[in-house]
């Protein structure tokens, strides 16, 4: 369900999603792992599922840990996956 939901394909997008002027009235979810990851499936149905009902005060973004190299190595002593929001 991964593709369902927008991607971060850079550590520079994962900066300008955070620090966006235009959603700074909204808190910014990130699901950090591998879109093929039986862990990051599920929790990538579950954003899904909520996506609509949150969309006025929440933007959900994937990046994929094995794409965005920094992060991979910033996440190396974290489970295969991690979920954090900003605001």
């Amino acid at each position: 369900m991964a593709y369902l939901l927008p991607h971060l394909h850079s550590g520079w997008q994962v900066d300008q999603a955070i620090i966006s002027e235009e959603d700074q009235d909204r808190v910014i979810v990130i699901r950090f792992g591998h879109d093929t990851d039986p862990t990051c499936m599920v929790q990538d149905e579950v954003l899904m599922s909520i996506a609509d009902k949150v969309k006025n005060f929440a933007k959900i973004y994937c990046v994929d840990i094995t794409e965005v190299c920094i992060i991979h190595v910033l996440l190396k002593d974290h489970s295969k996956s991690l979920m954090l929001s900003f605001n």
